[in-house]
């Protein structure tokens, strides 16, 4: 492994896309040093803007002063990158449960969080009621995927957290932040019993805990966005 030490994390604390990476490189054991940009990205950092000139968001991974963009490409590369003996894959070994893993981590990305931001956002009873919808049903669909791609195991990668995990988990802060602040209760024991059980067992890993914000922390800033997007109580 090559400059192990020389690991650098460029990010925002609220970010999921920011805590995934530190968790994965957490799992791998690789020491890295984390780079806070100013909270809201009002204001870029000359390394952020010559790291990611294309972007210009976190996170960005900068291994021996080389920069990497987008956090599920960064979690390939660091499952390629530092193999550490006794460290497991993050994708599952099937080459089909890794593709659906890389899909349904597109789907969260794309569909599922912004839909849960939404709730926040929302400027009209009927609009939030809509993005409440949304994240349910999207959480059913990831209770199936989960009973499909776990196999009656822990966690989305079998017998270890991995990618989807990681891609699901580092989501849970602001799911949680989202329930209490608008008092919702987004997850359902009776129709997502796995998914439940597996968030609890997620928040409670060390690697997830030493990166993870507490809640109210996620409620307090994001009560400051809901002042910022004109949709403050």
């Amino acid at each position: 492994m090559e400059n192990e030490e020389d690991i650098k994390v460029l990010g925002t604390w609220a970010s999921p896309f920011v805590i995934r990476v530190k968790i994965a490189l957490n799992m791998k054991g690789i020491v890295y040093e984390s780079l806070e940009e100013v909270e809201g990205l009002h204001y870029k950092s000359e390394l952020l803007l010559k790291s990611n000139p294309i972007y210009k968001k976190v996170p960005v991974l900068i291994h021996g002063g080389k920069p990497l963009c987008e956090s599920l490409i960064i979690l390939h590369y660091i499952d390629e990158a530092f193999t550490i003996d006794g460290a497991s894959s993050l994708f599952p070994s099937c080459p089909y449960d890794s593709a659906l893993a890389r899909f349904w981590a597109f789907y969260l990305d794309d569909k599922w969080f912004p839909s849960l931001i939404g709730i926040l956002k929302a400027k009209t009873k009927e609009a939030k009621e809509e993005s409440k919808k949304q994240v349910e049903q999207g959480l059913e669909l990831l209770e199936e995927a989960f009973k499909k791609i776990s196999k009656g195991k822990r966690w989305f990668n079998g017998d270890k957290i991995g990618y989807l995990d990681m891609a699901f988990g580092s989501h849970l802060g602001w799911l949680k932040a989202t329930e209490k602040s608008e008092n919702l209760k987004l997850f359902d024991e009776k129709k997502t019993p796995n998914l439940v059980e597996w968030a609890q067992c997620f928040l409670s890993d060390d690697n997830v805990k030493k990166v993870m914000p507490e809640i109210d922390k996620f409620v307090e800033y994001g009560h400051k966005l809901k002042i910022k997007w004109g949709v403050a109580n």
